[in-house]
């Protein structure tokens, strides 16, 4: 049974973007609803790393993902969203008054006078490395994400990838596992430098075992549980790493599903904004977050955060037509509704 609601602001992603983008158009006094595919708020943070700790987040050496996005979805309940988790966004066209219609798989019919694209990276699995009978092994001794670093505790573990995920992990789990071994193609590693030099540190403390430059070539075992990883050089010459559990790193597999079809300009997986404002080629619709691009980009949870800001601002004109905004620090005016 389809169900019609009308709001302010449609947000396309519940992600850590997506919910900083509900409280920044609360404080300009707009309503929103929040669409995500996922059962739960948080994105990839809740949804593949909940225990990850991330470090560029203003005010927090360090703090994990799952407490970020709790932080967040608390911010934001001051101006009461309305979720509707669990769906995607199949359709969007715009009405003759100018507004846009959103359905979703569900059945729902939202219209609103903006749409926020704060989707990351869009639709997203991991990206499986290619060795025979892998699939045997994962959920059982093979995984593609970390929910709980307490899980690995004692375990002899095989990290494989080159990145910021295999870094943090590999220095993360170093302080549970009994051994940590990572497996990288070469032995520069493209994490923040900060995050290397730790790594190769604790390597050279002997907590962490850098396997370089080798790569993935087969796997040991027997009904899902693993016995070794075996890698080999770039030579072809073979090594056995007596392991429990492997968690291969190369990122993720992304698509955008229907917004592909939206007549949004598109550069590959991502779209194409004007970054003072976030607005795209299509009237009413704004892209935030890792989905967004423009020249120099970084993609940064930091970035998505300002990008949500400036993209409320632009948007306060289309909700509240002729109405100046005079800007106010929130310091100064504090939070609408609450003391």
């Amino acid at each position: 049974m389809s169900t019609h609601h009308e709001t302010d602001v449609a947000i396309i992603g519940a992600g850590p973007v997506g919910l900083f983008a509900i409280f920044e158009c609360g404080m300009l006094r707009m309503r929103t609803h929040v669409i995500d595919t996922l059962d739960m708020v948080g994105g990839q943070c809740a949804a593949l790393y909940p225990e990850k700790p991330i470090y560029d987040v203003a005010g927090h050496p360090a703090i994990e993902a799952q407490e970020l996005i709790d932080k967040l979805a608390l911010q934001a309940a001051p101006f009461t969203p309305t979720y509707h988790l669990g769906q995607q966004v199949t359709g969007l066209e715009t009405l003759g008054d100018g507004r846009l219609r959103l359905q979703t798989s569900a059945g729902q019919s939202i219209v609103a006078k903006a749409v926020i694209l704060a989707a990351g990276c869009g639709a997203f699995g991991p990206n499986r490395p290619p060795l025979d009978g892998i699939e045997a092994y994962e959920g059982k001794s093979v995984f593609y994400m970390v929910q709980r670093r307490e899980a690995y505790r004692g375990q002899r573990v095989v990290i494989a990838g080159g990145g910021d995920s295999a870094v943090d992990w590999a220095i993360s789990l170093a302080e549970v596992a009994a051994q940590v071994m990572v497996v990288h193609r070469r032995a520069k590693f493209r994490a923040a430098p900060e995050s290397a030099a730790r790594l190769d540190q604790l390597a050279a403390d002997g907590k962490i075992d850098l396997v370089v430059p080798y790569q993935l070539h087969g796997l040991d075992g027997k009904d899902g549980r693993l016995t070794a990883v075996i890698v080999a050089d770039l030579d072809g010459k073979e090594r056995r790493l007596e392991a429990d559990v492997l968690l291969p790193f190369f990122g993720l597999s992304m698509h955008l599903g229907p917004i592909a079809d939206w007549g949004l300009a598109l550069d590959r997986h991502t779209v194409s904004i004007d970054p003072s404002t976030g607005a795209t080629n299509v009237p009413a619709v704004f892209a935030i977050g890792d989905i967004a691009t423009y020249k120099h980009k970084l993609k940064l949870i930091t970035t998505g955060f300002a990008e949500a800001a400036q993209a409320a601002h632009a948007i306060h004109p289309l909700v509240y037509p002729g109405e100046a905004l005079h800007f106010e620090y929130s310091t100064s005016k504090g939070v609408p509704g609450t003391k």
